[in-house]
Order: C-alpha cells, then structure tokens, then sequence
C-alpha cells in the first residue's frame, strides 16, 4: 500500500505556473489534489472518491521522482515525456455549426480553413515525429471541409496507420454521398459525439434537438462498414443517469457500434461559468456499473497512459441482451504497455471488420474457438473513458505518461497541456472558475 501524501506538481490555476502539489487521502478513502501558490494561494481538487480502492487501481504507476518545473509551459515533447504517440489529433478547421456549452477546442471561430496544402504538410510532420500513429483528424468540425475525404486519403497514403475523424455527425446525417466518399478514402473509425438517448441531454448540452440526426449518422455508418465509437462528454447533472441507458442503446447497434468512450467534462476551453463539480473517474465506473448492472472489476485502469486518465473495459454483446465481461481487473497484470501496442489495441476494437459468414457455434459458454473469434471480431462492444486534465486537477505526472497529444506549429503536445487554460477561486469553498 503506498503511503500519503504523495508529492507530485501541479500549476497555479490562476497564473499556471509550474508548483509544488501532493495527493492527500481521506478517511473514506477519496484522494484530493493539493497545491498552493505563493502569490495566489491554496487550491484542492477532487480526484478520486472511494469508490474503487485508489492503490489497487495506481499500482501499476510507479512515482517519476523529481519533475521537471518547466511542465506544461515549455512543452514539445520534452525528454522527461515517458509515452510516445498512441493518437496524435490535429485541427484542420476551427470552423463548427453547433456552439455548445462544452467545447475543449473552443469551436465555432469564423476563421479560415488551413490549405490543404499546409494540412499536408502537418501529416508529414506528424509522420516523422511520431513513426505510424492513429491520426485523428478535428477541429472545429472537420466534417464541414469538403475535402476531408481527400485528407484522409493522404494520410493513409504517407502510412499513418489509422485514422479517424472526431465529428458531431451532422453532416454524415444529411449527406450519405459524404460518409460515402470518407470511407472510400480509407477512413477507419467515426469518433462520434454522442452523449445519451434522450433528447433533453442534447438540447442542454449542445443547444437544439439532435438525437434523431445523431441516430440517422449511425445508419449511415453502419451501411457504409465504418466503425463508429460514440463519444459522451458526461456533465454531472445532466446525463450522469443516462449512462445505462447509453450502454443499452449500443448494444443493440452492436457492430455498427463499436464501443463508446466516455470523457467526463473538464472545465478548459468553453464552459459555462460557476460549472465546475467534478465527476471522477471512479464516479463514473460506479456509475455505469450500477445503471447498467456491469461488474465493477471489469474495468481495468489504462496500460499506456497513467491509471488515472482513463479505463477500458471489454465485452460481448450476445444476442438475449446481455454484455459478457471479457476483462477483469484481477487478471490484469496492469503492466505498462507502449504506444504502438495501445493504437493496435484500439484500433482493433473500433474499427469494423469486413462481412465475413457466421460459422455455424452458437455463442455460449461452450462455443468452439471460431465462432469466439468471429464474436471478438463482430459482436465485441469496448467501454473505456479518458479523464482530462484542467487547471484545477492538473497532476505533472499524469501529464508525463500521456500519450494523446495534438499537433501544433510543429510541436507534439500532451492533450492537456495544449488546451489548458486559466481558472480563479470564485468562493471561500475552493470552487475554482475559469479566468476572465
């Protein structure tokens, strides 16, 4: 059992410097972040609440030692950096048609798109930085570039091993003749914000009614053999009890649905003022665990990033309806595993696998291999999660192991550390808003 506090560094969440941080652990066993500023004073943040004990899931994750206090201001990546590039996400538009609440990237600007020319060239970058990683192409909403699918296609052709595109789906609803030339461009995987089954959810979240349009996209999709993850960005209050409900609505779209990828809100780019209680990450297994009666030991802590940045967690979806466990925290060796390793594995689970016949097994618990494979292969539907760091939780040593970074003007950044922006204590209670 490792023992508290536990020193780490954090930035001031007023003027973002680089500051000595610890984790301290309470008597039921939550862990909150502490840190204090010399000129801006003392802050806590929420990082883990007992759901799940904190060691058995951290052990894996061994302290750094001494870091660095040039983190995240001069970041590149620097030598101190532990992970290489598993997804490296550019923005190619900063354009977007909806204005939501919530937006990391701060969508929506009216700038001019980046020639195609200079998105090349950023691939090409990205290429000689980074060796094959799963691109995600942004923005924005890259989906109003009409030659995305020429995008795609160039980066396929250069080698980057996989790509996707992370798109609020509107488009692809309306334009089938669109997704269609996205697909045969080579695209692999649909990252699509989706962020629950009830129209209210979407009308809070991003502003207008869009359940219908998001479901039309995933038809359209499912047509065309792209593989689609949905993504809901989980707000407490507001769709922290769809979860279930959310898990259900995949299993029936199973393989169309490949799996959904929760990202509980973190408080940088657009939010609204005075939104900032925190949803965890063990908050968020519990939760889905309870509403959709999924064992909580199935889920096991990230194996390329920090274990507190995300879980995955694996399944079957058998045709009565119920999702069988794949995965079990207990025969985890939670042993670290590199970039490479962890693009496979995603890609493996998100994209779709060509029409293949089903052979003649049943799937049950006497099924014979092949017919195990070909449910791996067309029936398996992956929950995992990616926690986000904002100023107000920002861990140094959370942001050292990351390996979803952004590319920009020539750099390779961790995602955090990109989109970071400044926060303020709004209140006596250590409730931090964002600056300005």
């Amino acid at each position: 059992m490792a023992s508290f506090p536990r020193t780490t560094r954090s930035v001031c969440p007023v003027c973002l410097k680089n500051i000595p941080a610890q984790l301290e652990q309470r008597e039921d066993g939550s862990v909150f972040l502490f840190k204090e500023c010399p000129e801006h004073g003392a802050f806590s943040a929420d990082v883990w609440r007992g759901n799940v004990d904190f060691d058995t899931w951290t052990q894996c994750a061994q302290p750094l030692g001494e870091l660095g206090t040039q983190c995240p201001q001069n970041c590149g990546l620097c030598p101190e950096h532990e992970s290489g590039s598993c997804c490296v996400l550019l923005e190619v538009t900063k354009r977007c048609d909806l204005q939501c609440a919530f937006c990391f990237a701060d969508g929506g600007q009216q700038e001019a798109d980046m020639p195609m020319e200079q998105v090349k060239k950023a691939i090409d970058r990205i290429r000689t930085l980074c060796g094959k990683p799963l691109l995600q192409l942004s923005g924005g909403e890259p989906t109003l570039r009409d030659d995305l699918p020429e995008l795609v296609r160039y980066a396929k052709e250069v080698g980057c091993s996989y790509v996707q595109v992370n798109t609020n789906g509107l488009r692809l609803s309306r334009e089938p003749e669109y997704a269609k030339a996205l697909a045969k461009a080579g695209l692999d995987i649909v990252f699509l914000q989706f962020d629950g089954t009830r129209q209210e959810i979407y009308e809070k979240l991003r502003g207008r009614p869009l359940l219908e349009e998001k479901i039309r996209a995933l038809d359209v999709c499912a047509a065309l053999g792209l593989g689609v993850t949905l993504v809901p960005t989980v707000v407490p209050g507001v769709n922290t009890e769809n979860l279930g409900e959310l898990v259900a609505f995949a299993k029936t779209r199973v393989p169309g649905v490949r799996g959904i990828h929760f990202q509980p809100v973190s408080y940088f780019g657009r939010c609204p003022e005075g939104s900032r209680t925190r949803y965890t990450l063990d908050d968020l297994m519990a939760d889905i665990s309870r509403q959709a009666n999924i064992p909580l030991d199935s889920f096991m802590p990230s194996q390329c990033d920090h274990p507190l940045c995300g879980f995955h967690a694996n399944f079957l979806a058998e045709p009565t309806g119920k999702l069988r466990p794949l995965s079990n925290i207990t025969h985890s060796a939670q042993r670290k595993c590199g970039a490479s390793h962890n693009r496979e594995y995603v890609a493996r689970h998100w994209r779709r696998y060509p029409q293949e016949a089903a052979p003649q097994g049943v799937l049950s618990d006497e099924m014979d291999f092949d017919t195990f494979l070909y449910c791996l292969r067309h029936r398996s539907l992956t929950l995992s999660s990616m926690v986000f760091q904002d100023a107000g939780n920002l861990n140094i040593e959370r942001l050292h192991r990351c390996s979803l970074h952004v590319y920009a003007e020539g750099k390779i950044k961790p995602f955090c550390a990109h989109y970071l922006t400044c926060f303020y204590e709004s209140d006596e209670t250590g409730t931090m808003d964002r600056e300005g």
